[in-house]
C-alpha cells in the first residue's frame, strides 16, 4: 500500500529541511522516494499548511522497572480513579504501562527509553516495557556501583578486561547503552557513608568515583557503543555541586560523555541564600567541548514522585517528602533504590530557581544537537509537561509572564529575564527527533528521508505552542495511523532497541564463579534470551563501531 502525505511543511533537520513544503510517500512501513506518476497512491492525506516532523524520541524517561512499580505502589492515590478517555489511563507521575504508551503517542512521540535498568532487574524491566503499547523502548544498563566492576578495578584489571565485562553485561541484559548513577556513591551508602567526592576513595574497594567514571567512559568508547556513557553525576541536588559536574567533564579527557538531568547538577553557593544558579558555567563548558552532551531534567511545578537508584541523594531528600512517605532499599550487589514523593511549589524560592536554572541551560547551550528535552520523568515533572516546556522555550513573552508569577526574589538570582533566545520549530525538531536518534545510533529513525521508518507526526501550526504540541493532528507509527486529532485510533506494539558489542567470552568464567558465590542466581539464568523480548520478534539491533563512536 502506498500512502501520500501531501503538501506539508516538513521539518527534518537530519536532511536539511527546515519548513519547506513537500510530499512524503510511505510504503510497507517506511518512507520511500517519490514513485512518480506511474504509481498512484492508495491513500492521500492533504497536509497543506500543517507542520510535519518525524516521531519524537525521549532519551530519558523512567517508564519501567522496579523503582517505577514501587512509585506506583507508594502513590496509590493516583490510581484509585481511572481518568476519562478511551485509554482508561490512570496515574500522572506514575502512569500505568498502557497509559504511558497512549500519552506519549498522543503527544507525537514514537519512542521513549528507560535510563536506569539495574542488571538484576533487567528481565522485569523488559517485560514491563513490552507491555507499553504504541512506542518503541529500550533500556540503559546501570553500572558503576556493581560489586563485580569495583572488584575488577580494585584488582588492577586493564581496560580490555573492563570492556569485556561491560560488553557481556550489555549483551546479557539486552541493553542499548550504559548508565552510571553517582559512580561509587551508592556502594558507599551501603557502608553508611553519606557523601563521596570525585577524588575520595570509597569504602572497602578503595576506588575513587573518578576512576570508575573514566573506566566506564573508556569501555563504552572501546566497544563502539553509539550512545556515550550516560552519567547521573555526583551530589545531586546539593548546593555547590557544579564543581563536581565540571570535574566530571574534565575527568573524561575528551572521551564522549552525556550528562543527564544536568539541571540538578548545576548549583552554586553564591548569595545570601547559599544557593545559586551555575547554569552559565555548565553551558560554557558544554559549548567549548563537542564531546559533551546533556539533557536538562527540567522541573515543572506540581506534585510528582522522585525515583532513583541514587540512594545517597534520595535519603538526603526523604525529609522533604510530600506526602510524608518514602522507600529506600538496597539491591543485592548491584545498586540501590529510593522513591520519595515531592511537590515543586512555584512560590518556593528553591523550586523557582530550579525552574529558572533548567531554562537557562536550554537557552545558553548553543547546539540543539547536544541538548535534549527531558524532565527526568517523573523526577522533575511528568513527561506530559513537555508541551508547556516547549512553549516556554519558543515564547519569551510567555516565559517572562510565568516568571513574574513565581517567588518575588527570583529575578535577582537568575539571568533568565535577560535571555532573548526563542527556539525555532527546526530547533525543536532537532532536539526532540534528529538529535536523539543520532546520539542513540538509531540511523533509520528521527528523520524523514528515504528508507526511514515511517514514524511521523503532523501538527496544526498554532501560535500557542503548548496547544500545538499537546495534540497533534496525526501520528503514524511504522506507517500506520495510530492517533487522529488526539485520539488513539489503533493500538500496536513497538520494538526494543539493543546493542550487542563484541567481547572476549573468557570473562564469563570469572563472572560465573562470582555469581555462584554472591548472587541470587547463576550466570546462565541471568542472561536474557532473545525469545524473552517481545516473544522473540521485537529486537532491533544497532551496530557498535569501535573507533568510530
Amino acid at each position: 500500500m502506498l500512502t501520500k502525505l501531501a503538501g506539508g511543511r516538513i521539518y527534518d533537520p537530519a536532511n536539511g529541511r527546515d519548513g519547506a513544503v513537500g510530499d512524503l510517500f510511505v510504503r510497507d512501513g517506511r518512507i520511500v522516494a517519490d514513485p512518480g506518476p506511474s504509481s498512484a497512491p492508495d491513500e492521500v492525506h492533504d497536509l497543506t499548511g500543517r507542520v510535519v516532523m518525524a516521531g519524537a524520541i525521549d532519551i530519558h524517561s523512567h517508564i519501567a522497572g522496579g523503582k517505577v512499580n514501587i512509585a506506583r505502589l507508594l502513590m496509590a492515590e493516583e490510581h484509585r480513579a481511572a481518568a476519562e478517555g478511551p485509554c482508561g489511563c490512570v496515574g500522572l507521575a506514575t502512569p500505568s504501562t498502557h497509559a504511558t504508551g497512549c500519552r506519549y503517542a498522543q503527544m507525537g512521540y514514537t519512542a521513549a527509553f528507560e535510563p536506569a535498568m539495574l542488571p538484576s532487574n533487567a528481565r522485569h524491566a523488559h517485560l514491563e516495557m513490552a507491555d507499553i503499547p504504541l512506542i518503541d523502548t529500550g533500556g540503559y544498563l546501570v553500572l558503576g556501583n556493581d560489586d563485580l566492576l569495583l572488584e575488577l578495578l580494585a584488582s588492577g584489571a586493564g581496560e580490555e578486561a573492563v570492556a569485556d565485562y561491560v560488553g557481556f553485561m550489555l549483551n546479557a541484559t539486552r541493553s542499548l547503552a550504559v548508565k552510571a548513577v553517582n559512580p561509587g556513591g551508592i556502594n558507599a551508602f551501603k557502608y553508611n557513608q553519606r557523601r563521596l567526592d570525585v577524588d575520595e576513595n570509597g569504602p572497602f574497594h578503595a576506588i575513587t568515583p573518578r576512576r570508575i567514571l573514566t573506566a566506564l567512559a573508556g569501555a563504552v568508547q572501546r566497544l563502539g557503543i553509539p550512545h556515550p556513557l550516560h552519567l547521573h553525576g555526583f551530589n545531586l541536588g546539593v548546593p555547590g555541586n557544579v564543581e563536581a559536574t565540571l570535574d566530571s567533564i574534565a575527568a573524561v579527557d575528551g572521551l564522549r560523555l552525556h550528562l543527564t538531568h544536568v539541571q540538578f547538577h548545576a548549583y552554586g553557593m553564591e548569595g545570601d541564600r547559599k544557593f545559586s544558579s551555575a547554569a552559565a558555567r555548565v553551558a560554557e563548558a558544554v559549548n567549548r567541548r563537542p564531546n559533551i552532551s546533556v539533557d536538562v531534567g527540567q522541573i515543572m511545578f506540581g506534585q510528582t514522585v522522585t525515583a532513583s537508584a541514587d540512594t545517597m541523594a534520595q535519603m538526603n531528600n526523604a525529609g522533604l517528602a510530600h506526602p510524608k512517605k518514602w522507600v529506600m532499599m538496597d539491591i543485592e550487589c548491584d545498586a540501590g533504590c529510593g522513591v520519595v514523593p515531592f511537590r515543586y511549589r512555584d512560590k518556593a524560592f528553591v523550586n523557582a530557581l530550579q525552574w529558572a536554572i533548567g531554562l537557562e541551560l536550554f537557552l545558553l547551550i548553543e547546539d540543539p544537537w547536544r541538548i535534549f528535552l527531558t524532565t527526568d520523568h517523573p523526577n522533575g515533572a511528568p513527561f506530559t509537561s513537555y508541551p508547556e516546556l516547549i512553549r516556554l522555550l519558543m515564547d519569551r513573552d510567555h516565559r517572562l509572564a510565568r516568571m513574574a508569577e513565581l517567588h518575588p526574589a527570583l529575578p535577582e538570582h537568575t539571568i533568565l529575564g535577560s535571555l532573548t533566545r526563542e527556539y525555532s520549530l527546526g530547533e525543536i525538531a532537532t532536539m526532540t527527533r534528529a538529535a536523539p536518534a543520532r546520539i542513540l545510533g538509531l540511523t533509520d529513525r528521527g528523520h524523514l528521508g528515504p528508507r526511514a521508518v515511517a514514524d511521523i507526526t503532523v501538527y496544526t501550526d498554532r501560535p500557542d505552542r503548548r496547544a500545538m504540541f499537546e495534540k497533534p493532528d496525526l501520528v503514524f507509527k511504522d506507517g500506520r495511523l495510530i492517533v487522529c486529532d488526539g485520539v488513539v485510533v489503533a493500538v500496536l506494539q513497538g520494538r526494543t532497541h539493543v546493542v550487542e558489542p563484541a567481547y572476549d567470552p573468557k570473562i564469563e568464567s570469572w563472572m560465573a564463579r562470582r555469581f555462584d558465590e554472591r548472587m541470587g542466581q547463576r550466570l546462565t539464568h541471568f542472561r536474557i534470551a532473545e525469545e524473552e523480548i517481545r516473544g522473540g520478534t521485537g529486537l532491533i539491533r544497532h551496530a557498535c563501531q569501535p573507533g568510530v563512536f
